[in-house]
C-alpha cells in the first residue's frame, strides 16, 4: 500500500532547511550597497565607515561595491530617520553610526523617528575609552582639600561623553578638582596642559602626549577601558592605569549606578555598523561573518591604527549590549548626571 506524507509534515521539512539554504545562497554579486553617514565628510564616523567600506566590498559574498552617502543633520539623526523609514531592509544600505545617536538623549525626542534597539548591528569599533591626562606634579592636591584646586579643561562649556569621568571623580572620589571652560577645540586643550595652563583634562589618544608619559611629567590617571567580548578591559598601552568603574565600586547607589552604566555604554559604543529593522536573518549573518573576517584582518587593523593607536573591533553582541544599557536607563538616571555637573558648577 502506497503511504502519505501529511501536508503538513512535508512543511515541517521546508522550513527546518530554509535557514541554512537561505543563508548560504546571499550573494551581493552584481550589487551596489551604500553606506550611509549621519555626518560630514571628514570626522571620525566618516573616516571609520570609509575605512570599512572597501573591505566590506572584499569579504561580502559577491564582492559587491560599496559607495559612502554622507547625508548629516541634526548630529545623525536625519540620516537615521531616513535610513528607518525610507530604506529597504534587503542588506543593500547599511550605516556606520557614533556613540551619540545611541544615546536616549538623543533619540528619544519628538523629531526622531528611530530606536537603536530595534537596529540589526553588524560590529562596531572601540577606541580605548578614555583617559584623564594629568600634570604628574599635580596629583597631591587633588586628594587634599586644603590644597589649590586641580583645573580640569574641557572644550566648549559642557564636558564631552569622555571629559564627564572627572565629574564621577569629582562627585564620589573626593577629588579636589574644578573646571575650567571655554577651550575651542581638543588641540586647544592639549596645547593648555603642556603649557601649564590646566592641570589635566580628558582624551581618546596620546599621540601628542604620549612622550610626556614617558618622561614621566604626566601620567594617566583614570581610564573608562573598552569593551571586548563582553568584558571591560584597560587600553593595551597603559595596563595599569585604574578603570573608573573599579574606582567606584561599592560608592553608588542604585541611580547613580544606572547613570554611571548609562554614561559608560554611551561612550564605549563609539562607532557602530548597523542594518535597518527586519533585514532578513540570513542577511545580517553573512554581514556579521564579513566583519568577524574583517576584523582578523591585518591590514584592515593597521590602517585603522593610523586613525587612532587603539583601534579594536567590537561585536555586534557588545554594541547591542551597550545600547540595551543605555535604552533600559530611567529618566532618573540619565538625568543624574546633569545634576551632579551642574553641582560642580556647570551651567547646561
Amino acid at each position: 500500500m502506497r503511504r502519505f506524507v501529511p501536508m503538513a509534515a512535508w512543511l515541517l521539512l521546508a522550513l527546518v532547511g530554509t535557514p541554512a539554504l537561505a543563508q548560504n545562497d546571499v550573494s551581493f554579486r552584481g550589487k551596489t550597497i551604500t553606506m550611509m553617514i549621519g555626518s560630514q565628510a571628514g570626522g571620525g564616523t566618516d573616516a571609520t565607515g570609509r575605512l570599512i567600506a572597501p573591505f566590506l566590498a572584499k569579504y561580502l559574498p559577491g564582492n559587491p561595491s560599496v559607495i559612502v552617502e554622507n547625508r548629516p543633520g541634526a548630529d545623525g539623526v536625519v540620516a537615521l530617520n531616513y535610513f528607518v523609514t525610507q530604506v529597504k531592509p534587503d542588506g543593500l544600505t547599511v550605516t556606520t553610526g557614533d556613540s551619540p545617536q545611541i544615546d536616549p538623549i538623543r533619540y528619544r525626542v519628538s523629531q526622531s523617528r528611530y530606536d537603536p534597539t530595534k537596529f540589526e548591528f553588524v560590529g562596531g569599533i572601540g577606541r580605548g575609552g578614555s583617559m584623564i591626562v594629568m600634570d604628574s606634579a599635580v596629583e597631591k592636591r587633588l586628594f587634599d582639600k586644603s590644597a589649590a584646586p586641580v583645573t580640569i579643561g574641557i572644550a566648549s562649556s559642557i564636558p564631552r561623553s569622555g571629559q564627564a569621568m572627572a565629574a564621577w571623580g569629582i562627585g564620589f572620589l573626593g577629588w579636589n578638582a574644578k573646571w575650567v571652560v571655554g577651550y575651542r577645540s581638543t588641540s586647544a586643550l592639549m596645547l593648555a596642559l603642556q603649557q601649564g595652563e590646566i592641570d589635566m583634562t580628558a582624551t581618546s589618544n596620546t599621540f601628542s602626549l604620549q612622550h610626556l608619559i614617558d618622561s614621566g611629567k604626566f601620567k594617566v590617571l583614570v581610564q573608562s577601558g573598552g569593551l571586548q567580548d563582553g568584558k571591560l578591559v584597560p587600553r593595551p598601552e597603559f595596563p595599569n592605569a585604574p578603570l573608573l568603574s573599579d574606582l567606584l565600586a561599592g560608592k553608588l547607589d542604585p541611580i547613580a549606578r544606572q547613570s554611571f552604566e548609562h554614561w559608560r555604554g554611551v561612550l564605549l559604543a563609539d562607532k557602530w555598523l548597523g542594518l535597518s529593522p527586519a533585514t532578513p536573518a540570513a542577511v545580517v549573518e553573512t554581514y556579521r561573518k564579513a566583519y568577524r573576517a574583517m576584523a582578523a584582518d591585518p591590514e584592515f587593523l593597521a590602517q585603522g591604527r593610523r586613525i587612532s593607536e587603539v583601534f579594536a573591533p567590537m561585536t555586534d553582541g557588545d554594541i547591542r549590549s551597550l545600547v540595551q544599557t543605555g535604552a533600559d536607563a530611567p529618566r532618573e538616571a540619565i538625568e543624574f548626571l546633569d545634576t551632579l555637573l551642574r553641582r560642580q558648577g556647570i551651567v547646561m
